[in-house]
């Protein structure tokens, strides 16, 4: 998958993984708040929203935890970093 044309065509859903103080702090547009520790109890609320699921957080690497556990779970999904990389690509469009 091509995550920046993914995020500059609006292909998905950006799920930003990080707790919601820092979301609250500055996130993409459009964006859902879906913490890494609550994926597990929200997968029906995922499988509602449009795939493919593009997570970020603050550098990757809880983006990268959630990737293997959708994808686990049958999710299409990539990481896409931190979520200042995933905001400048969503302005690209």
């Amino acid at each position: 998958m091509n995550i920046e044309k993914a995020i500059t065509e609006k292909q998905g859903t950006i799920v930003d993984v990080r707790s919601p103080g820092e979301f609250m702090g500055g996130h993409v547009s459009g964006s859902v708040n879906i913490p890494l520790q609550e994926l597990g109890g929200r997968m029906s609320e995922l499988e509602s929203l449009k795939q493919p699921l593009i997570l970020c957080c603050a550098s990757g690497n809880r983006s990268g935890m959630a990737q293997q556990i959708l994808s686990q779970a049958g999710f299409e999904c990539a990481n896409g970093g931190s979520w200042l990389d995933v905001d400048y690509y969503s302005k690209q469009a």
